[in-house]
């Protein structure tokens, strides 16, 4: 891969991570040096460099791997190695928006998806399983597993302007379109435009999850009546029992958590 990519014209210092979190220091470190960054990975490998990166006069590139791929979905990366590696080189810059989110004992960036709810749990047992079938395949299984024994718990969400109080499937606070390994959360989601797009799932049932969670993948299920999509700078959410937080599908703390945009805190090189 370091081979055929320094062929195509991109010659690069190459640092492994060798630790959670490691890639973070890694990117700071780099990017005293360098105006260019490219990372090679999935959205949980791409948002441990973010977290380096945020706010910094340095370019991000990604060339995609992994399961997942959310982010160069939002972004129209190519999952062709060479035709990401001329993005790299030749591509737009794109300055973006940030979400930070901080909760009871820790803080962490995200530029794509964030969620408090059954998404935390669903993001767990995909991470604990095989990715042979692919991001799709397994997120959708993990979806399935864990909806079969969730219960929906009462939730309060304070945004910009308002607040939503009763039982909640999940809350999804979107910079971008995608998560999930292609699920289309938040179908009009734009990462620069200084407001997340926040989807409330509400007390759905069974039957609303088999007609509707394969609407998930277009972006069809906002139209479901127990569905609701605000925008704001920022949220702040709690529960009745503590739920599971979880950013980019990692699992990362429980409730109360707050999110909020941190405006044009990242440069991404995107296609021409």
């Amino acid at each position: 891969m370091q081979a055929r990519a320094k062929q195509l014209g991109l010659d690069a210092d190459v640092l492994l991570s060798e630790h959670p979190g490691h890639l973070t220091e890694l990117a700071r470190a780099a990017a005293a040096d360098h105006d260019l960054v490219v990372v090679v990975g999935g959205d949980g490998t791409v948002n441990e460099v973010v977290n380096g990166l945020a706010g910094l006069d340095v370019e991000l590139a990604v060339l995609p791997a992994g399961t997942g791929q959310d982010f160069g979905r939002t972004y129209g990366i190519p999952t062709r190695f060479d035709d990401a590696v001329r993005v790299a080189l030749t591509g737009h810059t794109r300055t973006v928006d940030l979400g930070r989110a901080t909760w009871a004992g820790g803080e962490h960036y995200f530029v794509n998806v964030g969620s408090v709810g059954m998404s935390g749990a669903v993001a767990q047992r995909a991470n604990g399983m095989s990715k042979a079938l692919g991001g799709r395949a397994t997120f959708y299984y993990a979806l399935v597993r864990e909806f079969a024994s969730w219960k929906n718990t009462e939730v309060t969400v304070r945004y910009d302007g308002g607040e939503r109080r009763g039982p909640m499937h999940d809350v999804i606070v979107a910079n971008g379109r995608w998560h999930g390994g292609g699920m289309k959360l938040a179908p009009d989601a734009v990462p620069d435009d200084g407001l997340f797009d926040v989807v409330l799932i509400g007390d759905i049932t069974k039957l609303d999850f088999v007609t509707t969670s394969p609407k998930l993948y277009g972006g069809g299920h906002v139209h479901h009546p127990r569905v609701e999509v605000l925008r704001s700078a920022t949220m702040e959410i709690d529960a009745a029992t503590p739920l599971p937080v979880e950013l980019e599908r990692e699992p990362v703390g429980t409730t109360p958590a707050r999110f909020e945009i941190v405006p044009r805190a990242l440069r991404v090189r995107v296609p021409r």
